[in-house]
């Protein structure tokens, strides 16, 4: 993979674990020469993923809606930045940019788009690996409503296979690596059904 989006927090969250999985997958980007496409924040668990790339020279993409673009709240130290049109342009750009998503801690707008991001695959609009590092049992909730959603009939149990869980780093890109993308014809069938 050579550019993944990552999805998470404007906001650092209480425990200081959540920017300490900021830093360390900022760093395994480096090592492994992949990209980052981000929503060019300063601030947050972006501001800290940023930061922990740009230190080393990585490549960092900034996409921003105009309506965020504050000094505030834009990182000046991106050089790739783009500045789009509103939320809904940003995650098409992003799409085309990227060859996978990852999610990490972070609120509704993070929410948003892991679930457009997985959308997405589950129409075969997309075909990538859709990440999630589940630090500290952050996301276990989150977990427990698509496993409900598979009990009472609202998501079939391939689709909620598309969303690939790690408890750590490796585990995760191991995971996101290996992905093979359902078949179209499985899924159409099973649509038309």
């Amino acid at each position: 993979m050579n550019k993944i989006v990552v999805f998470c927090g404007s906001s650092l969250g209480f425990n200081p674990i959540y920017k300490e999985a900021a830093i360390e997958l900022g760093n395994y980007f480096v090592n492994n020469n992949i990209g980052l496409v981000y929503g060019g924040g300063k601030i947050g668990m972006m501001g800290v993923l940023a930061d922990t790339i740009l230190s080393q020279k990585g490549e960092v993409i900034g996409v921003i809606p105009k309506l965020l673009e504050k000094e505030e709240v834009v990182h000046a130290d991106v050089e790739e930045m783009i500045v789009c049109k509103n939320m809904s342009s940003r995650k098409v750009i992003m799409s085309k940019l990227i060859d996978g998503y990852i999610t990490l801690p972070g609120g509704f707008g993070t929410l948003d788009e892991l679930f457009e991001a997985l959308t997405l695959n589950q129409l075969h609009i997309e075909q990538k690996p859709v990440g999630l590092l589940n630090i500290n049992g952050f996301f276990d909730a989150t977990l427990q409503q698509l496993d409900r959603m598979v009990e009472e009939g609202y998501l079939k149990p391939e689709n909620r296979n598309l969303l690939l869980v790690g408890y750590s780093i490796n585990n995760l890109m191991q995971k996101m690596t290996n992905y093979t993308a359902p078949k179209i014809s499985h899924i159409i069938n099973k649509v038309v059904r």
